[in-house]
Parts: C-alpha cells; sequence; structure tokens
C-alpha cells in the first residue's frame, strides 16, 4: 500500500521530519509513523549481513546435531530466525529442532524469546535487562562446567560469553548468523547527520545500538555532533531509541534520548507519537494560543501551519527567545541567503506574518527588533 492510500490514524506528527537510522523493519517502522503524519528520510548507519559465514554456520549446526547441547543460548531474535533459516535451507531443520528438544533454552530479551517461539520453542529464561552481562552472570550461577553450550551471536560479533563460559569450564559451540555490514548509502547517513544539527529534521530513531553509535560516528565526521547535542539539549531534536541498550551510545554522547517503554517497534512509535501530540514537545503560550515548533512550520493550539524554510528559520529564533527581543542582526544570520540587507528581515518578517495569518503573534519592537507575542515572557 502507497503512503497516498494509507489510512491515517492521527495528524499528530503532521510537520515532522523523521529520520529512521535503521536497516531492518524500516518500511515497516516508516508506514506506522508516516500514518500519523511525518514525513519519514531513510538513513540505516548499518546493514544486517546475514549468513555471513554459510559454511561455519552449518558445520556448527551438525556439531549440535551430532551432540546435542545442554544449554542454548539466542542472543537476538534475528539472529536466532536466521539460524534457523539455515538449517532449513541445508535441509537440518527437522534433526536441529530433535537437537534442541532436550536443551535448556535461555533468551537476551524479549525479541530473541518470540523468535525462539516462532521456532516452536520455549524460552526457559530471559534477560529482564536484555544485556549479555546479565545472560552470563544467570548462567554461570546454575554452573557451566561441563556442560554443551550453543551461542548465538549478535551482529556485534563477539559479546565475550564464548569466553566466559570456556573459562567456567564450558563446552561452547559459536554460531555467527550474521554480521553489521557498511550502510547502505553512506551519503543519506551524511546529510541525515547534517540536517539534524541544522534543524531539518525534528526526530532520528534507532532500533539497535550499533547502529546509533556509527550514526554518532558520521555526526563526528561531519562535525555535527555539537549541533546535535545542542538542538537536542534545547528540545528541538528528538533522538529515541527502542530500548536501553540501544540507547547507550546516545547516552555515552552526552545525549538524553526517549527510550520506548517496551523494546518494540510498536513501542517505539507510540512514544514518539505521544511526545509531539501529547505535549512533550517544548511549547510557549501566546496571545494567539499554545505554539510548538516544527522543521517544516509550527504547531498552533494542535493545528500545524506549514512555512517557508526562511519563516521556519524566522519564527524558530523567535521561539528560542521565548518572547525576548530578537534584533534584525540576529534575525539576518538566522535567515539563509539574507546577506548584509536587513531589508531582508523586514520583507521575511512581512511573508510570515501573512503566512500565519495570526495578529499580533509576531510583535515589532521599535528599534530593537521583533518578539513573539508570549503570556509571561522569561
Amino acid at each position: 500500500m502507497s503512503s497516498a492510500t494509507r489510512p491515517t490514524l492521527s495528524a499528530a506528527l503532521d510537520g515532522c521530519t523523521i529520520v529512521v537510522a535503521v536497516d531492518r523493519r524500516s518500511l515497516e517502522l516508516a508506514a506506522a509513523l508516516e500514518r500519523h503524519g511525518a514525513q519519514v528520510r531513510h538513513a540505516p548507519a548499518l546493514t544486517i549481513v546475514p549468513h555471513i559465514d554459510d559454511d561455519a554456520l552449518i558445520a556448527a549446526t551438525r556439531e549440535l546435531i551430532a551432540r546435542p547441547p545442554d544449554v542454548v543460548v539466542a542472543t537476538t531474535g534475528v539472529g536466532f530466525r536466521g539460524w534457523m533459516e539455515a538449517a532449513d535451507e541445508a535441509g537440518l531443520l527437522d534433526d536441529l529442532h530433535a537437537a534442541l528438544a532436550g536443551a535448556q533454552i535461555v533468551a537476551r530479551g524479549p525479541k530473541a524469546r518470540g523468535a525462539i517461539q516462532q521456532a516452536g520453542h520455549t524460552a526457559d529464561w530471559v534477560a529482564e535487562s536484555e544485556t549479555s552481562a546479565e545472560l552470563g552472570e544467570y548462567l554461570l550461577a546454575q554452573g557451566v562446567d561441563g556442560r554443551r553450550i550453543a551461542v548465538q551471536h549478535h551482529g556485534s560479533g563477539a559479546d565475550g560469553l564464548d569466553e566466559l563460559f570456556a573459562g567456567a569450564g564450558g563446552d561452547v559451540v559459536s554460531l555467527t548468523v550474521y554480521r553489521w555490514g557498511p550502510p547502505p548509502d553512506p551519503a543519506a547517513v551524511a546529510r541525515s547527520v547534517v540536517c539534524a544539527a541544522q534543524g531539518d529534521v525534528d526526530a532520528v530513531l534507532f532500533t539497535s545500538a550499533p547502529g546509533a553509535a556509527e550514526w554518532l560516528g558520521a555526526a563526528r565526521r561531519e562535525a555535527a555532533l555539537p549541533g546535535i547535542v545542542e538542538r537536542a539539549a534545547s528540545g528541538r531534536l528528538l533522538l529515541a531509541a527502542v530500548g536501553p541498550i540501544t540507547a547507550g551510545p546516545l547516552r555515552d554522547a552526552g545525549l538524553d534520548p526517549l527510550v520506548a517503554e517496551r523494546g518494540r517497534l510498536g513501542s517505539l512509535v507510540r512514544a514518539v507519537v505521544t511526545h509531539f501530540g501529547g505535549g512533550g514537545a517544548p511549547s510557549l503560550v501566546t496571545a494567539a494560543g499554545r505554539i510548538e515548533m516544527r522543521s517544516t512550520g509550527i504547531v498552533l493550539d494542535g493545528r500545524y501551519l506549514p512555512l517557508s524554510r526562511s519563516g521556519t528559520d524566522l519564527i524558530g529564533a523567535l521561539f528560542d527567545a521565548r518572547g525576548g527581543v530578537v534584533s534584525r542582526h540576529r534575525l539576518q544570520t538566522a535567515l539563509p541567503r539574507s546577506g548584509e540587507n536587513t531589508h531582508a528581515v523586514e520583507m521575511a518578517v512581512a511573508r510570515l506574518r501573512e503566512a500565519l495569518a495570526v495578529p499580533d503573534l509576531v510583535k515589532t519592537v521599535v528599534k530593537r527588533g521583533y518578539r513573539l507575542n508570549v503570556v509571561d515572557p522569561e
């Protein structure tokens, strides 16, 4: 179904430009955001390379069929499903199911548990923190000496579990199902970080810690990270993560991301919709009503008013002043292509007032500049 025929659920994200820095299920995530009015840009910072070494994976699978494991560790849902798919392609799926039937199966989080259940097995334990550290501590507390342990690794590669279990006497069989590869479109990632720093983006969404780390790496390479940190601190840029693990690299960079409660794409979408549609974005109460900024205009008393780039930059500078007076010189620097022509500011203000069609929202302060007509300005 195209975006033109997709049913609209709400207008909560009208005017929002959202970057989806995600590879897997990005179309699904984008569709959900678009149903609430968002404009979505795809800029996956990494891509998943499935079945990175099928020969080694199938050889390890045959080993487990010949000598079934006592414990199976599933670290990711996509990885566990990929393992089952690879076994099926090799004609080994029934034998693998039989080999796993008597094993204790533990999962690093709810996504891995879902994949285990989808394959027809039951997860005996799930790490609440969704971390390999908690999973390792749990199995060490049970004792792994002499136990045969199959460990399915996530896309970041080694996570220390093999060494941890082997050091405690475990017989470890390592399974690498996929790895993270380079972004499919590095230029799109570079554009996304620059746009986020410049105010052309309202939110960036992440679903994996490696993806978040690589997007931040691109921001550093493009010298855009300071601008991103500044805009995020002001509330004008929302960074949202599907769970606490994904949020880790963002927090390490000094950012404070919104974290979905349940670690699901649906929960991530609801969190973003609630943020913009439920008063989470910065706002000001003006004589004309409550105003919020968007990258392509404003929301005034819940109604989105689209503006030109110049109009958005202009009212954005006034919004950031929170009712304080902004000089013509300051507004001139906020306007693209205005040069040294102060008359361009007066013309831009006139066009802005005309586009808003809201009397007295932008006030002229004689010989000083302009301000928003804010109730109780700071």
